[in-house]
C-alpha cells in the first residue's frame, strides 16, 4: 500500500493510538489516583446541589464511552440508563473500586474498537444516542472531549476534598 491509501491507514492508526493514550494511559490512571486519595464514602459527596460526585461521574463516563464507542461504533446493544448515573448516591451502588474497574474495562474495550477503525469507518456516518449523526472520527473526538471535561471535574473536586496536590506528573 502506498500513496493516499497508505496515509489514510496511517492516520486511522494514529487516531486509535492517541485515543488509547489519552483515555487508557492518562485519564483513567489519574481518575483512579483521585479515587484512592478520597475515601470511598467521600467519593459520593456532591460539591453542591447541582454538582455530581466522583461516583456519579465514574458511572456517567462509563455510560458515555459505552454508548458512543461500544454501541455507536462497535455495534453493541444499548442498555444505558443515563438518569441512574446521576441519581446514584452510594446506597446500593457498586463500590468505588468496582466502578473504577468497570470504567477501565470499558475504556479498554473502546480502545480496541477505535483501534480497528479504518479510514472508511472513521468517515462513515451513523446515528448515536438515537439522535446524533456522527462520523466515527467525530464520535471518538466527542468521547475524548467529554471524558476530559469530566476528568477535570474529578481532579478539581478531589483537590477540594483532600487539600492535596495530585502529583500527576510524578506518575
Amino acid at each position: 500500500m502506498s500513496g493516499p491509501d497508505h496515509r489514510a491507514a496511517a492516520l486511522a492508526r494514529g487516531v486509535g493510538r492517541e485515543f488509547r493514550r489519552r483515555l487508557a494511559e492518562e485519564y483513567v490512571p489519574r481518575i483512579r489516583r483521585c479515587a484512592e486519595i478520597v475515601t470511598p464514602a467521600r467519593c459520593w459527596l456532591r460539591p453542591g446541589p447541582t454538582g455530581n460526585s466522583i461516583g456519579n461521574l465514574l458511572l456517567h463516563l462509563e455510560g458515555n464511552v459505552r454508548q458512543w464507542i461500544l454501541v455507536g461504533l462497535g455495534g453493541r446493544e444499548d442498555r444505558r440508563d443515563r438518569a441512574a448515573e446521576f441519581s446514584a448516591n452510594g446506597a446500593g451502588a457498586p463500590p468505588i473500586p468496582d466502578l473504577l474497574d468497570r470504567l477501565e474495562a470499558t475504556v479498554r474495550e473502546a480502545c480496541e474498537v477505535v483501534d480497528r477503525l479504518g479510514p472508511d469507518d472513521l468517515l462513515a456516518e451513523r446515528t448515536i444516542q438515537k439522535t446524533f449523526r456522527e462520523t466515527g472520527l467525530s464520535a471518538a473526538l466527542h468521547v475524548l472531549e467529554h471524558f476530559s471535561g469530566h476528568a477535570g471535574q474529578i481532579y478539581a473536586w478531589t483537590k477540594q476534598l483532600s487539600g492535596k496536590d495530585l502529583k500527576f506528573y510524578d506518575l
